[in-house]
């Protein structure tokens, strides 16, 4: 048993609460295990200069360690004058992770920003962020299809992402901070309701690893992020059944 006593093929306990704030078209709060991500989404009439013209909407992604959300405190971007390249580089991942179920002819000429902030990090915290955010996502796009300002539902499937590793030889599912720090082999994987692989971020803490190993990893991810779409869909509800899936 791992410290945490759960199996290796076991995720941590998953709640995911929707409309978690008011303000915001789409929001939720993610809590895996320890790590606790809010997500919202926001909807902005417009697009960014460069896709003035081409009748087609964005989405885009925000990305903060709250800070004391770590064990010791961080200091705000803001403060620091610049964002991190571990920041920018989770933000880019979360965009593009979005973009590849969202229709953005359907979304029409407007944007929709993914602010996801991390109360709470202990490991999976960008992973995190993709599965509650597609959750905001979902109730933002379904606010703007409600309100007639779009046509067509725009998610063509859901999307949902894990972490998995290897830790003295064994290989586990959805690592803490704790195991995640001393992982031999540490990897985020993000994959589509239908079974399509949007990214994959391995690397070998030391020693090389193996094809078979590359595989096995593959596939306990698949079994997590199946974990994960289907409390997707408990959560949504009635607004599961819009999504269109393109296989």
């Amino acid at each position: 048993m791992r410290p945490c006593e759960r199996t290796n093929e076991e995720l941590r306990q998953v709640q995911i609460t929707r409309n978690f704030l008011k303000y915001a078209e789409g929001s939720a709060l993610i809590e895996m295990g320890n790590t606790k991500v809010i997500c919202a989404a926001s909807v902005e009439e417009g697009v960014p200069s460069w896709m003035k013209g081409e009748q087609r909407g964005w989405v885009t992604a925000e990305y903060s360690l709250l800070p004391r959300s770590t064990h010791q405190r961080n200091m705000r971007d803001a403060v620091r004058g610049r964002v991190s390249g571990r920041t920018y580089e989770i933000q880019r991942l979360i965009g593009r992770s979005l973009r590849s179920v969202v229709d953005l002819e359907a979304l029409g000429e407007r944007t929709v920003w993914l602010d996801c902030d991390v109360l709470q990090a202990d490991g999976g915290t960008r992973t995190a962020a993709i599965t509650g955010a597609f959750v905001a996502l979902a109730d933002a796009v379904e606010y703007l299809h409600r309100e007639g300002k779009i046509y067509r539902f725009p998610l063509t499937d859901f999307v949902a992402a894990i972490s998995v590793g290897m830790v003295k030889g064994e290989t586990l599912l959805d690592l803490s901070f704790e195991e995640d720090s001393k992982a031999d082999v540490d990897m985020n994987i993000v994959m589509t309701g239908s079974g399509e692989l949007v990214e994959i971020q391995g690397t070998a803490e030391g020693k090389p690893f193996s094809r078979l190993e590359l595989n096995n990893l593959l596939d306990l991810g698949v079994k997590g992020i199946q974990q994960l779409i289907s409390k997707q869909k408990a959560t949504l509800g009635e607004i599961a059944a819009k999504v269109n899936y393109q296989r």
